[in-house]
């Protein structure tokens, strides 16, 4: 029984991890493709995922973190402020994800020399979420932070 409640107890910290790098991979996607209102919506789906984690996993400083350009994503339908605020995102996801935490897969931190500024993506293959179809491919792999079990 012990070992049951060990289990769903550590399936759903999993669960909490992947949770919200999964969040905001599907902002970075929708910014790859260049479309502001579905940034948007995601921007809102991940406030709520970051609102979910518990205290233990996240403290209320990386939350506001987190959230201030989450909501700013979410708020606006202009996608070069949206891209701005993504930058200032993911420099906050990297160090969640740099101290151990919110990863159960392989994270690759890239960097895009235009816009001078990182990204964090779950494939080694440049998806630029900065410029998008205008220079997709821009950018190298910088880094590749390993799963955390």
């Amino acid at each position: 029984m012990a070992v049951l409640s060990f289990t769903s107890v550590k399936a759903q910290t999993n669960s909490s991890k992947d949770a919200i790098l999964t969040g905001y991979y599907k902002v970075k996607n929708a910014l790859i493709s260049g479309n502001a209102a579905t940034a948007n919506s995601k921007a809102k789906e991940f406030q709520t995922t970051v609102n979910a984690i518990p205290a233990d996993q996240l403290t209320e400083a990386q939350k506001d973190k987190l959230l201030f350009d989450a909501r700013h994503i979410g708020e606006s339908n202009d996608i070069a402020h949206q891209r701005e605020h993504f930058a200032k995102l993911s420099e906050n996801m990297y160090a969640l994800v740099k101290a151990g935490k919110f990863n159960s897969m392989p994270v690759y931190r890239d960097y895009c020399p235009m816009k001078k500024a990182y990204w964090l993506s779950e494939s080694a293959a440049i998806k630029n979420p900065y410029y998008g179809n205008q220079m997709l491919t821009c950018g190298e792999v910088k880094e590749t932070l390993p799963a955390v079990k």
